[in-house]
């Protein structure tokens, strides 16, 4: 699910409510507070002051999952080359190994070095044991060096150079771009070719990534793309809202890579150029008339790719995911992230919104006349905030020019009104007496506009309260035998105490009817 970004005001800069989701979930999961602080791109006062909050509280992230955000947004309102000896090279045949382990999430060098001595008690000691397995993974270099732990992140961008498909009919050849996601542990990678770069393409490549890890990462790590990042900042940039909720879908966070940054990014601009040499030399043979075509032939080359070994190892990529990292990852939800568009609109005078995508209108309730609400709405369903309250929800209808209505939504007079059909008439007359119900039915079969009869029917039952059941079933019986289906002239049997007669005793009095050609009686004087 997409939701509304109101903000909380409690801590010194506003904070959205999927974020607060989050500083509780990774508070509960045992993460540090400096690491939430890290993965939710939020200070340490602000991650603070709400896990304060929570703790406070005695609550716990079941309680918080379950509360809307508008009931959340009440409660926060607040040196030179080694001899080599047997020791030398019996450690080089277990670092790769090691390497490996230190990818699992608690492990450290220190540890490795025990479980090393504790095999080979004549092994080297701790210094000399970093020290070479510094050098074998060249970590001599003067840069700072990330270190990936399994399921943590997720790196995504589009690559630089496009590839083209090719239309059947016009031999127009339109180039579409081209998705890659890579896990920073592992360096599983994923290679996706999509239209364009616009939200709708970035989050349903990045969801058939999940799908292809078969997990879900802690964090994706987006390039400051326009999809993923509405502003970037070096603090707290601004996520934009449809990539959020989909990363909330997916339990994950988003943490974008630092502007004028390329460390931060090292692994998926390096995956980018080497899917240059492994996919794009491959699928560039043929032509494509279709991007899935492309896909079909990129897949290929990508399983290529993740089964090779690595350059200086003896394991690939989908060996060391399967070793490490795919039991990290999250489970998948239960479904797949439906996307949702949202308008603020304002409530009409006649309790309804209007879905400008469709032009179909759809009720609230009408104490929201006058308000502006927030419309987030998909292939489906149609859904009204007010703040962080939904007001109303109802099944999507493209019908332009119609409307969607729920009695409830209405005023008391209103909910009255939309109540008349011929058989709600019916059936009160039903209730009163036989020959009610008869006459009624007549009166619907003789009005030439469906409200004529409901008003005339609206008469008659209304009468019915004043005079009896007995009453006025006896006047819609004689009516009936006039022939005669109106609510005046019930009106005139009954005051006229004409019910009361015999049959014999009464004569029909009936109205005259209006004709041009008919002299009234003012002619004649």
């Amino acid at each position: 699910m997409l939701v509304l970004n109101r903000r909380s005001i409690m801590a010194n800069k506003t904070i959205d409510m999927s974020r607060i989701r989050q500083i509780i979930r990774l508070y509960t999961q045992g993460t540090s507070k400096k690491k939430i602080s890290r993965l939710t791109a939020s200070s340490r006062n602000t991650v603070t002051k709400y896990i304060s909050k929570f703790i406070q509280d005695r609550l716990t992230y079941e309680i918080i999952e379950a509360m809307s955000d508008y009931a959340l947004d009440l409660l926060f309102s607040v040196e030179p080359p080694p001899s080599k000896d047997e020791r030398y090279e019996e450690l080089q045949l277990l670092l790769p190994g090691i390497e490996k382990q230190m990818k699992r999430k608690g492990m450290n060098i220190t540890l490795q070095w025990e479980q090393y001595l504790a095999a080979h008690p004549s092994g080297y000691g701790v210094a000399q044991f970093y020290k070479h397995y510094r050098d074998f993974t060249g970590r001599t270099h003067p840069v700072m060096h990330i270190e990936h732990k399994a399921g943590d992140k997720v790196y995504i961008d589009f690559a630089g150079e496009k590839l083209p498909i090719v239309d059947k009919e016009t031999g127009e050849v339109r180039p579409v771009e081209v998705f890659a996601a890579i896990l920073g542990c592992s360096q599983l990678t994923y290679v996706e070719a999509v239209y364009s770069q616009k939200k709708e393409d970035l989050i349903g490549a990045s969801e058939n990534a999940f799908h292809y890890f078969q997990g879900v990462p802690i964090a994706i790590v987006p390039d400051n793309l326009r999809s993923a990042v509405t502003k970037s900042s070096k603090y707290e940039p601004t996520i934009n809202q449809a990539f959020a909720a989909f990363a909330e879908h997916y339990n994950c966070v988003v943490l974008p890579a630092r502007a004028y940054k390329p460390k931060d990014k090292a692994l998926v601009e390096g995956i980018v150029k080497i899917i240059y040499r492994s996919i794009y030399v491959v699928v560039s043979e043929q032509v494509y008339t279709s991007l899935e075509e492309l896909n079909v032939a990129i897949r290929k080359a990508l399983e290529l790719h993740n089964n090779a070994c690595f350059k200086g190892r003896t394991y690939s990529r989908r060996q060391q995911f399967e070793e490490i990292e795919r039991a990290a990852l999250q489970p998948l939800p239960a479904f797949r992230y439906e996307s949702k568009q949202q308008a603020t609109v304002t409530v009409m005078k006649n309790g309804h919104v209007c879905l400008g995508a469709d032009r179909h209108y759809y009720s609230v309730p009408y104490k929201y006349i006058g308000k502006k609400v927030r419309l987030l709405y998909n292939g489906t369903t149609v859904d009204v905030f007010f703040h962080y309250e939904c007001i109303a929800t109802h099944p999507r209808h493209q019908r332009k020019y119609h409307y969607t209505t729920l009695t409830e939504h209405l005023a008391s007079t209103h909910q009255y009104v939309s109540d008349w059909t011929p058989e709600k008439f019916i059936e009160l007359g039903q209730a009163i007496h036989e020959d009610v119900a008869l006459y009624i039915a007549g009166v619907m079969e003789h009005k030439q506009h469906p409200e004529q009869a409901y008003r005339s029917c609206s008469g008659i039952l209304n009468i019915a309260r004043k005079v009896g059941p007995r009453r006025i079933a006896s006047a819609c019986r004689r009516a009936h035998s006039y022939g005669v289906y109106n609510y005046p002239i019930i009106l005139q049997i009954l005051g006229k105490n004409m019910d009361n007669l015999d049959d014999e005793q009464q004569t029909p009095v009936l109205p005259m009817p209006q004709h041009l050609n008919i002299r009234g009686s003012d002619y004649y004087q």
